[in-house]
């Protein structure tokens, strides 16, 4: 079988699967083959060697079963850095790319600032903050050793040193710190609800995906507690499921922030909501 057969047959499995499969069984043939896809498309007769061709029948069984992409080559692209994934983590997503954005808004360029991000996962996040903000000092934290296992490892690669990873359940772990900016993407879908659930892949660690009380427990949490780790005039700012816009906003103002605004994503859903710490 050669390279365009390959491709052909991979499109045709994946086909009614995955929303590119054209794209994603060339990805996957490139991924196999250890060549870009400009080769794939100016080699087109060359003939798949009978291992690699095993190889990437596996990997679209894979697919078509729905295990996801990212995990498939290790990596995701994130805020134009090659992050390594795993299982063990929630795949970065575009969207989430909204919260670093608004994020940069409120730290400055050359100046000390303290960040705290809750549930880093694979670091995205942190590491897109470290990259962009060399003189912010950032702190962030996971409640799996795994997770920050991969974090960690991210940072090597990028080396962006000026972030600390510490094992913790939320604040449980931090003392007395206080920071200038929390922010984070917790898991916010609720079990039950299809809405906020599509798109996310069975394969990936529930604790980071689902929460209880409707998809709000750990939002909940941490807007309870922010406060107390929170400068005068610092910031919370989260990343929560489209049709949650409104609790988020009423949690925040029930438990003493003030200017609370919503950003929508690029689908033009409420996305990201950021309030100001009221208290000294």
């Amino acid at each position: 079988m050669n390279f365009t057969a390959a491709r052909s047959w991979a499109s045709q499995q994946l086909r009614g699967r995955s929303d590119s499969p054209q794209l994603e069984a060339e990805i996957l043939l490139c991924h196999v083959l250890g060549i870009d896809r400009v080769s794939l498309y100016s080699r087109p007769e060359t003939v798949v060697a009978p291992l690699q061709l095993s190889q990437f029948e596996q990997l679209i069984a894979q697919r078509c079963d729905g295990y996801p992409v990212a995990y498939q080559l290790g990596y995701q692209e994130f805020w134009s850095m090659k992050l390594g994934v795993s299982p063990e983590v929630l795949i970065p997503r575009a969207d989430t790319e909204l919260l670093v954005e608004k994020a940069l808004d409120l730290v400055p360029q050359d100046q000390p600032c303290r960040v705290l991000e809750l549930g880093t996962g694979s670091g995205a996040i942190a590491l897109a903050l470290a990259h962009e903000r060399p003189a912010a000092s950032i702190v962030a934290t996971d409640i799996s050793r795994a997770a920050l296992d991969v974090a960690k490892e991210n940072a090597r690669t990028h080396d962006l040193s000026q972030i600390k990873f510490v094992h913790s359940n939320w604040f449980d772990e931090l003392g007395q710190q206080v920071f200038d900016l929390i922010l984070s993407n917790p898991p916010y879908v609720a079990a039950d609800d299809p809405h906020l659930a599509a798109g996310v892949s069975r394969y990936e660690p529930e604790l980071a995906v689902l929460a209880a009380a409707q998809g709000l427990a750990a939002l909940t949490a941490i807007i309870r507690d922010a406060d107390a780790y929170l400068e005068p005039q610092g910031h919370l700012l989260l990343e929560h499921g489209w049709q949650q816009r409104e609790a988020v906003v009423e949690l925040m103002r029930c438990n003493g922030f003030t200017d609370i605004l919503t950003h929508a994503d690029l689908a033009g859903h409420p996305r990201v909501t950021n309030g100001t710490c009221n208290h000294g």
